[in-house]
């Protein structure tokens, strides 16, 4: 079980380790809305050439606006969230990090490889990592706290990093909107508006440092069929109501089902579900045998996360877990 515990995803492993599970396979690892966005395809012309400079550009200024940013020069387009962090430990050269968690695995990753050290006391570190909502509890981190804490870290030079990736979900502008010189936020294209295949991300800040992250990460950061998705999906506004809505309707449904089970609800968001149960490693094994693959983790053996089903796997998902009980 401890190779599916460092991120979701990890379906073709599952496929290998239970073989003769039934098909499909339900992917519940990861925080992804199962009905995705219509996006379109690049063209024949774009996919078959580099992109321009100029695509990307507009395409960082629409989400500018749909993150709540009146200035697109602090929106830097990356492939992918994963991407965007990966960029920041060497970029902001701090070597004492305080990661606020149990959370996503990718920021400790990431600073080790830089080697820095992970501290626990905000006091010691130069750069604080929060991600907000939390993943996997869905905590959420208010606004003036935030404020405040990157106050005092910019006091002594030290910097804010706010992953926003599930933020969408609840149409929230990012923090980023208050032009703090020393906030750097992250945003997920792909958990939203179900693309994660896609890979895009975007990191938010200020525009020196969005300079700084550009020349690293060279001219052509993402593809012609990212930039197609994101230029359509952000500028459809009137999209995001009703998904909002669905997802807010099947994490309701999703609780009932989890707690028919047996399981507790520890937190989430319309995203995903964290649950626990005592006997939490007998049930992830129980269900990738019918071919459902959740999420366990080495911080807390009796957790499990579940991601929504897309719609025609809510029956399967629905027996797999009455027969749990």
């Amino acid at each position: 079980m401890a190779r599916f515990a460092g991120h979701g995803g990890r379906l073709d492993a599952a496929m290998q380790a239970w073989p003769d599970a039934p098909g499909p396979w339900i992917d519940l690892s990861t925080g992804i809305n199962p009905r995705p966005y219509p996006a379109p395809r690049a063209s024949r012309a774009a996919r078959s050439r580099l992109p321009f400079g100029s695509e990307i550009a507009a395409l960082e200024t629409v989400a500018a606006g749909a993150f709540g940013l009146d200035d697109p020069a602090r929106v830097l387009a990356t492939a992918g969230a994963e991407a965007g962090l990966r960029l920041l430990p060497q970029a902001l050269g701090r070597r004492l990090v305080q990661i606020v968690g149990p959370t996503y695995s990718g920021h400790a990753a990431a600073w080790l490889l830089a080697d820095a050290r992970l501290v626990d006391v905000e006091d010691e570190a130069g750069a604080v990592v929060v991600v907000n909502p939390n993943n996997p509890d869905g905590r959420i981190h208010r606004r003036d706290e935030l404020l405040a804490l990157a106050d005092r870290l910019a006091a002594r030079g030290g910097w804010l990093i706010v992953d926003e990736s599930f933020a969408d979900a609840a149409d929230e502008p990012s923090i980023a909107t208050a032009a703090y010189p020393r906030i750097v936020a992250l945003r997920s294209f792909g958990k939203f508006y179900g693309l994660a295949g896609v890979r895009l991300g975007f990191l938010l800040g200020d525009p020196a440092l969005i300079r700084r992250l550009r020349a690293r990460q060279g001219d052509w950061p993402v593809s012609a069929d990212a930039m197609a998705a994101g230029l359509a999906a952000y500028a459809d506004t009137a999209w995001t109501t009703l998904p909002r809505a669905r997802l807010t309707h099947a994490a309701g449904r999703l609780d009932k089902a989890l707690r028919a089970a047996g399981f507790g609800i520890v937190g989430g968001t319309s995203l995903f579900r964290l649950t626990q149960a005592r006997d939490a490693g007998a049930r992830f094994e129980a269900l990738c045998a019918y071919g459902i693959l959740t999420r366990p983790f080495d911080d807390d053996p009796t957790w499990l996360r579940f991601g929504l089903p897309p719609s025609w796997a809510w029956p399967r998902v629905e027996d797999a877990l009455r027969m749990l009980t």
